[in-house]
């Protein structure tokens, strides 16, 4: 992610005291594993920085509630066809939106014979395009 992307984000989430345990190298290489997949850089760059937070949408990280190991595992069990992107937050209508091997970020659409759409080529393009910073 862009350096001044990460410092805008800084900024917000430290002023309104909303930035989450940064995940470490070690939890990174594990959760990969466990999910046997390669994280985006930009997802990397967020969760070692931020750890959960918002931007634009609530990211999950590598620990506690709704991280993202658990939810892409949870994810697997119902669609069993869908095994190299990782879940890393909802629409808050239940479609997990997640990030698929290119590092796009897609939506899943359950509801809808399990269409999927692409809705930013990044994770910072995502973030970009819909942080409103109040």
């Amino acid at each position: 992610m862009k350096k001044e992307l990460i410092e805008r984000l800084r900024r917000f989430l430290s002023a309104h005291d909303m930035m989450g345990t940064p995940a470490s190298d070690e939890q990174v290489v594990c959760a990969e594993q466990e999910l046997g997949v390669k994280f985006s850089p930009d997802y990397i760059d967020f969760v070692k920085n931020f750890g959960k937070a918002y931007a634009g949408m609530m990211i999950n990280s590598l620990d506690g509630n709704e991280n993202v190991v658990d939810e892409t595992k949870s994810f697997r069990e119902v669609h069993p066809e869908v095994t190299d992107t990782y879940v890393i937050s909802d629409d808050g209508s239940g479609n997990p939106i997640m990030i698929n091997p290119k590092g796009e970020v897609e939506i899943y659409y359950h509801d809808s014979d399990a269409e999927i759409e692409i809705i930013a080529p990044s994770l910072e393009q995502y973030i970009e395009d819909n942080f409103p910073e109040w």
